[in-house]
């Protein structure tokens, strides 16, 4: 053979540039390194298994000692305990020390020693009333630690063979002590009587079972007790007892219990349990009335920076949210309201409101501070995203009613908004509920498929939050309501007309619906309270006293100002009939009792007018105008007051003359006698019509804008001018003396061609005007105003500041709309609020004087409540007369013919021509006024 091969030798060359001796170098140490690694591993193994050795054998040990123990202890004290009397309790006996030793709550033998332990305890204390001597003997203090160490011992013991055994005995954990003599009972109410606050060792005992982690413990007991659901009513079960002893140790002052980890607290094993209130009903009386709700609601905001706080047999079907919720809503049951701030001050004094009642009773400063840290607006909106997450906004059929988890999630989310609008500020609250969140359109889509599918009485059952008498649709709206209220004051004309959001028109259709009936409901049906006790006040004190009563009344209220406000809207551009917003079952006997105070009727005609047809509502307001006409003498035959006006100076006559007169004069008769411009009396004698052409005459003269105390809005509608003060130096007496003169028309039923801006009659009835409003005074505005709301751009680059040019006659004046608003820009997130504060200027503020000095000269002889029956279009009705068709046929055939007249008699038939004539004129309405004499 032959070599065929290569016979040079190649030499390696590592393209790495490292020689062959370092990289056996690396290879080396990184063997080394595995091979200590080994080592060590090998070790922990062996030192792990001696452990587990040395633990095991010392575990039997004990466990065989314990066996012995045992066995003597049942042979010295009986297995009946034939042995035992009270001396087995002392310091020197042997007994208790046994029995804590071997104790094990898996034992059956064990658990019954246990009980009949506390048995005979509970006998010796009854019988002697003495347990500090019973433990101690005759020197506690000598023998103190002992003690302490057993009965901590014990009462562990206790709570932890309960636990061990509650499957066994759930429906017989919630039964009073009175109703069994269940194992379970006796062991809980020993340690009730271990617990009681009398006895020196109350606080160790607490102390120790808190740091073994007892309400882990507790809240298996309560679950477990929470499947049989068997409560008995009328007194406190033992378990209940028990917590309600646990709770009022926080570790304040002469309280020395430690602090735990929330982890391990009432706040979050017990307070998270679904339906806790149903099943103990007196422990929230005591938590509130001890007073222990500010150290929990801080426990419960440290909570916040926790990530895995909540207990773990929390399932995916009941979200944490809800059980957060629960806490929160528990917690803020049991406090006043907080102090109002400062911009709902100011929005009530810019609607000249009066009699308003302030809460006596408020949040401290620091308690205050604190809640308003643990429930931010980022709170808010992590918890109700949180709760409405999987619930979706369309893929729920109308044909069924909501589902279990669909119930659980808007009840939590309900009940805690429903306290928290009671107690929080609501301006820190609800933009974020309305705009940051779905609130609105889920809970109206949850209502409405509900309302079709009449499950009500289903979310009774379901929700835990409601009383057992309550309707389910109440807590939903009191939450509903305020917020898309609070939306509606937001929104523009082009959002709820035209893109119809957040509802669509034919849901708010629907809405109004179940609004009227539900109101009808409240207030003439079942309602909760005597009539006089229900208040249209915008704070309502917790329901945690009342349940029902305070909580329907809030429903009440918030539904009457939903509605109201649907109504504005709805008067704005009509999208709904009238008859939407009034009640079915309005008639003959409603209106009598309408007008006697402290009735159903009377209520409803204050709070919830619009349920009232119009005309009924002016059939009862001519009824109250002639009982006060009567009741003030304005038809006695002798007049107190006759004036002599010019008629070329009427309006200065007028104001120098009625101004003088008093309240009484104004209600009687008042007569007038014209003098022409040679000085001389006109003839005639007043019987009313010479009145009547007076009124025409001073309304004529002092609402016409040339004289400068009022101005037109494009659509020629009157309201109060900005700038009277620069053309009329008493400017304010004469809007004083004109709000006199327009009462006096309306007391005498003299209709006045006087169209008034309905941004103005808002103030006739104390409201305050919001954006909405602004078109009818400032349209260029409005639209400017719009175009800042939808900007898509930074808006801090049109260099937009929180000021207001006002012109008035030439004279330019620049005026803040916040403290110090020439230096805060207006931004993207701030724009909102400029936005409102601009249109609550020209709407509000700039006439409030005028407005104020108008609306108390009204009210000498228009009282508030007449007026309040009616909204801003009606009580132009009132004013000014209608300007709808006269149906003259109607007329023609209900006419009674007296006196040799008849239908065919040629002077009726002129008269209803010349109706006729007036009614396409347009003048028919001050010669049928809506008072018939």
């Amino acid at each position: 053979m032959f070599f065929s091969g290569d016979s040079s030798i190649r030499k390696r060359v590592d393209m790495g540039g490292r020689s062959s001796k370092e990289r056996d170098r690396q290879k080396l140490v990184e063997q080394t390194r595995q091979e200590r690694k080994r080592r060590n591993r090998l070790r922990e193994q062996t030192s792990a298994a001696l452990t587990i050795q040395k633990f095991f054998r010392g575990r039997k040990a004990v466990e065989a000692e314990q066996a012995k123990v045992r066995e003597q202890f049942f042979t010295t004290y009986g297995r009946h305990f034939q042995n035992v009397d009270r001396r087995s309790f002392g310091p020197d006996s042997e007994f208790l020390r046994q029995l804590l030793f071997f104790f094990d709550a898996r034992n059956v033998g064990d658990f019954s020693a246990l009980v009949e332990t506390c048995r005979l305890l509970q006998n010796f204390v009854r019988d002697t009333g003495d347990a500090v001597s019973l433990f101690a003997g005759m020197d506690y203090s000598s023998k103190n630690a002992l003690v302490d160490y057993r009965v901590k011992q014990l009462a562990f013991a206790c709570i932890q063979a309960v636990h061990q055994n509650r499957n066994h005995f759930k429906a017989q954990l919630l039964i009073t002590p009175d109703d069994s003599s269940s194992p379970t009972i006796i062991l809980l109410e020993a340690v009730v009587m271990l617990l009681d606050p009398k006895l020196p060792w109350g606080c160790k005992i607490v102390g120790h079972l808190l740091q073994r982690n007892i309400y882990t413990l507790l809240r298996g007991i309560v679950l477990a007790a929470k499947e049989s659901m068997k409560i008995c009513t009328g007194k406190a079960s033992s378990l209940e007892r028990l917590l309600m002893l646990l709770i009022s140790h926080v570790g304040h002052n002469p309280c020395t219990c430690p602090i735990i980890d929330p982890r391990w607290s009432f706040s979050s094993q017990i307070l998270t349990i679904p339906f806790l209130w149903r099943l103990f009903p007196y422990l929230k009386e005591v938590f509130a009335r001890r007073g222990l709700s500010q150290h929990y609601i801080h426990q419960m905001a440290c909570v916040k920076n926790h990530t895995n706080v909540l207990p773990g047999d929390i399932s995916a079907d009941f979200p944490v949210a809800i059980d957060v919720a629960a806490v929160m809503t528990f917690l803020l049951q049991a406090l006043p309201p907080m102090k109002s701030s400062n911009r709902e001050s100011k929005e009530s004094e810019d609607e000249m409101a009066v009699g308003d009642e302030i809460p006596k009773k408020v949040v401290s400063g620091d308690l205050e501070q604190q809640i308003s840290n643990a429930i931010d607006a980022r709170f808010l909106l992590q918890l109700i995203n949180v709760l409405f997450g999987e619930i979706s906004l369309v893929n729920h059929s109308f044909e069924k009613g909501p589902d279990d988890k669909e119930v659980a999630a808007i009840g939590a989310a309900c009940a805690f908004l429903h306290v928290t609008f009671n107690i929080l500020p609501l301006e820190r609250i609800m933009t974020v509920l309305a705009y940051r969140t779905e609130l609105v359109p889920l809970l109206w889509k949850f209502i409405k498929r509900c309302h079709e599918n009449q499950k009500w009485s289903f979310l009774s059952e379901k929700l835990a939050y409601l009383s057992a008498d309550m309707p389910g649709w109440q807590l939903p709206l009191a939450v509903f309501c305020p917020v898309y209220k609070h939306m509606l004051t937001i929104v523009d004309n082009e959002e709820f007309y035209e893109q119809e959001t957040p509802l669509s028109l034919s849901d708010i259709r629907c809405l109004i619906v179940i609004l009227r009936q539900a109101l009808w409901q409240l207030l003439w049906v079942n309602p909760a309270m005597p009539p006089n006790v229900m208040k249209p006040v915008p704070e309502v004190t917790s329901h945690r006293g009342q349940p029902l009563e305070s909580t329907q009344q809030r429903v009440s209220i918030v539904t009457a100002e939903l509605l109201s406000q649907l109504q504005d809207w709805n008067n704005r551009r009509q999208f709904a009939p009238p008859s939407y917003f009034h009640a079915d079952a309005v008639n003959d006997y409603f209106i009598s009792q309408a007008v006697i105070e402290n009735t159903r009727a009377y209520t409803i005609l204050k709070q919830a007018p619009f349920l009232v047809p119009f005309t009924s509502r002016v059939k009862i307001f001519t009824s109250q105008l002639a009982a006060a006409r009567q009741r003030d003498g304005s038809h006695s035959v002798f007049t107190r007051n006759r004036f002599r006006i010019r008629r070329d100076h009427i309006l200065e006559d007028a104001f120098n003359q009625l101004s003088a007169l008093s309240e009484d004069d104004l209600r009687g008769l008042i007569r007038i006698s014209f003098v022409n411009e040679f000085g001389v009396e006109e003839a005639g004698i007043d019987g009313g019509g010479i009145f009547k052409d007076f009124m025409e005459n001073i309304t004529r003269a002092a609402f016409d804008v040339q004289y400068g105390l009022f101005k037109e809005t494009a659509d020629h509608l009157l309201y109060p001018n900005p700038g009277s003060g620069m053309i009329h130096e008493q400017h304010l007496q004469f809007f004083h003396f004109l709000g006199t003169v327009l009462g006096k028309a309306m007391f005498e039923g003299i209709l006045v061609d006087i169209p008034f801006a309905t941004f103005f009659l808002s103030k006739l009835k104390q409201k305050h005007n919001y954006l909405n409003d602004l078109p009818s005074l400032d349209p260029e505005l409005y639209r400017h105003l719009i175009f800042l709301k939808h900007f898509k751009g930074d808006i801090s680059e049109l260099e937009l500041y929180f000021v207001i040019l006002n012109n008035e006659y030439g004279e330019q004046t620049e005026e803040e709309l916040l403290p110090r608003g020439k230096n805060i820009r207006v931004t993207n997130e701030n724009v909102i609020t400029f936005i409102h504060l601009v249109a609550n200027h020209r709407l509000n503020f700039q006439i409030r004087q005028q407005s104020s000095h108008f609306l108390r000269g009204f009210q000498q002889l228009i009282q508030k409540d007449w007026i309040e029956m009616f909204d801003e279009h009606e009580l132009q009705l009132l004013i000014s007369g209608s300007l709808d068709g006269l149906d003259v046929d109607d007329l023609r055939s209900n006419t009674n013919y007296a006196g040799g007249y008849h239908s065919g008699h040629e002077p009726g038939s002129l008269q209803l021509e010349s109706i006729m004539s007036l009614r396409c004129s347009g003048k028919f309405s001050k010669v049928f006024p809506w008072k018939i004499r």
